[in-house]
């Protein structure tokens, strides 16, 4: 009778593989590492290979059978694999009660596997999206913004008191339990009243005073504040107000476009900024029509996805938001351990992207969508003129840590969107406006 191996469906997407390894298998691997292990052995009253397999057993016996154990466990659960075609998508999880003398060897081997999905539906889909609108109070806005990138700050010479949106240059000490802390002190600190950059409650307070007054204030530390010392206490402040100034935008005139060399006129200057936003829009209300798209697969083909793909995807954004915190000035250290507290906040996301990924994959095979080697150069070459490094360098990164099969992938989820949206009735409408306050 020959080992045996047998195959049970737990869900979708695992398979419990049970092996039996006969004795005399077991014996013959434990024989074999035996040999092996007595040519080299090294044991006080015996040269090296005339030691007795007593001798040995009392020496190695627990390091030859964990060998034992792992030889057998890699070749049975190997050739099962192979063998039924199994589809695994990460390591088994293995559950062995060791070798016992003269018995068969027991073990099992859970594992997670591709999900097998036929996507339906996606054929022939009814769309909405909202239709484009740039109005000039739209433009107006973006005109403004790029007005405060200019903007100088300047003194308030009327009388009037602090308001939201001031820089006020400030003096104040901190009281905590009727001692002066030095930590809660600071001369010429200027603060943007409505930054919300103190101890909320801090800042509102200020609101009114005028230049050369000092006003006594009280705020309550939040509970989760850095320094324990003062967390979920009360502190009284005294804060003197010793400048008010405020942002001045410059006049939007031909004399400010003199500031850009790619335009001639303040007319230039609009047109592009009403480009920007329509270009904007455009791929705003895309990137909603696709996610509408996603969301309409999901809903009508319900699947498991292994959670060794979803737990890939959540460390994935935990990298990418920790190496963002640090590209912004955050110590490492600090990156990491904020980083790791998110796992559980990424979970949904990263579930429905790895189960959106795994549909999209699925039509394009069904619908013979592929990402063609051109297609990778192309968009390689793009990211090159589009921050500005040589190509072949790119490209050579690209091949060094994945990027090009990171390309490749999302290209091919590109393509089969634009297919599903080809073949969808897309109607567009206005977007809600919500109303403010005194319309009815």
């Amino acid at each position: 009778m020959a080992s045996e191996v047998k195959i049970e469906d737990i869900s979708p997407i695992q398979r419990k593989l049970s092996f039996e390894v006969l004795w005399d298998e077991v014996k013959k691997e434990l024989d074999s590492i035996y040999k092996t292990v007595g040519k080299s052995a090294k044991i006080k009253g015996f040269r090296p290979g005339k030691a007795p397999r007593a001798v040995l057993e009392t020496h190695y016996g627990d390091s030859v059978k964990e060998e034992a154990v792992s030889n057998l466990i890699t070749k049975h659960y190997t050739k099962a694999v192979e063998k039924n075609n199994i589809e695994i998508v990460a390591q088994p999880v293995i559950d062995q009660k060791g070798i016992t003398e003269g018995e068969a060897f027991l073990f099992t081997a859970t594992v997670e596997v591709q999900p097998v999905l036929d996507p339906r539906d996606y054929d022939g889909l009814e769309l909405e999206k909202e239709k484009l609108s740039v109005t000039k109070a739209d433009v107006d806005a973006r005109l403004t913004q790029i007005r405060q990138m200019y903007a100088t700050l300047e003194d308030v010479t009327a009388d009037r008191g602090l308001a939201e949106d001031d820089f006020a240059l400030i003096d104040f000490q901190g009281t905590l339990d009727g001692e002066a802390r030095k930590e809660l002190a600071a001369e010429d600190h200027t603060l943007q009243i409505g930054s919300k950059s103190f101890v909320p409650g801090f800042e509102e307070q200020l609101i009114g005073m005028k230049k050369g007054e000092t006003k006594d204030i009280t705020v309550t530390f939040p509970d989760d504040y850095g320094s324990e010392d003062v967390a979920g206490k009360e502190v009284s402040f005294s804060v003197t107000l010793k400048n008010i100034r405020e942002k001045v935008l410059p006049k939007l005139d031909e004399e400010f476009v003199k500031n850009f060399e790619k335009y001639g006129s303040l007319k230039d200057l609009k047109d592009d900024a009403k480009k920007s936003l329509e270009e904007e829009g455009e791929a705003r209300i895309k990137g909603e029509l696709r996610k509408t798209i996603v969301d309409k697969l999901l809903e009508t083909n319900e699947f498991e996805v292994p959670s060794a793909w979803v737990d890939h995807q959540i460390y994935t954004m935990m990298l990418d938001a920790r190496q963002r915190m640090v590209q912004n000035g955050m110590p490492d250290d600090k990156a990491a351990e904020i980083s790791y507290n998110l796992h559980d906040r990424f979970k949904d996301q990263a579930m429905r992207m790895v189960k959106a990924s795994f549909i999209l994959g699925e039509i394009a095979k069904k619908e013979s969508i592929e990402a063609t080697d051109e297609e990778v150069e192309e968009k390689l070459k793009e990211l090159a003129q589009r921050y500005g490094q040589d190509y072949e360098s790119i490209k050579k990164a690209g091949e060094d840590d994945g990027m090009r099969d990171r390309l490749r992938d999302e290209l091919l989820e590109q393509k089969t969107l634009d297919f599903i949206e080809g073949k969808a009735t897309v109607t567009t409408a206005k977007k809600s406006r919500k109303k403010s306050k005194g319309e009815e």
